[in-house]
């Protein structure tokens, strides 16, 4: 007897109808989108340094791909002003607007049951908790042989 194969549901099935939904996915789902839109969806216009200040740990590269990445997605605009030195604003688009809404919550949600994630976190790490082998401290270093010389033939 045999098992029957896994269904899968609609909507995570890849199929041209659906692939652009997952590529959304994976913009949203990465490390840095999420929190681009959210500090965006907060201060409204910044200068990219200004953004890299208050995105903390992401390098100015990442910075630069996020924010290419999700111009192309219809989600930030970049607006260049002809000044010297060139002035670069990036701001949420409607697009980017509506997803913010959805940012919002999931923040929302991480700081209302944060107490409950470190409680399941401790509780996780100390079922799987392994034992610390012992490694015996060495008081005194085995004395260096020389090597032998090399005869020469």
């Amino acid at each position: 007897m045999g098992k029957a194969p896994l269904k899968r549901l609609p909507e995570l099935e890849h199929t041209p109808a659906n692939c652009h939904a997952r590529e959304m996915l994976a913009r949203v789902g990465d490390k840095w989108s999420v929190y681009v839109i959210h500090v965006l969806g907060d201060a409204g216009t910044l200068r990219f340094n200004e953004l890299r200040s208050r995105v903390a740990g992401i390098s100015q590269r990442m910075l630069t791909v996020t924010l290419r990445g999700m111009e192309r997605d219809g989600l930030v605009t970049r607006t260049v002003y002809p000044e010297v030195p060139p002035r670069v604003e990036y701001a949420l688009t409607r697009l980017g607007r509506t997803l913010r809404q959805l940012v919002r919550g999931l923040v929302e949600w991480s700081g209302a049951h944060l107490t409950e994630v470190d409680a399941a976190r401790a509780a996780y790490d100390a079922r799987n908790r392994r034992p610390v082998k012992s490694v015996p401290i060495v008081r005194s270093a085995p004395p260096l042989r020389a090597r032998p010389a090399r005869v020469a033939v």
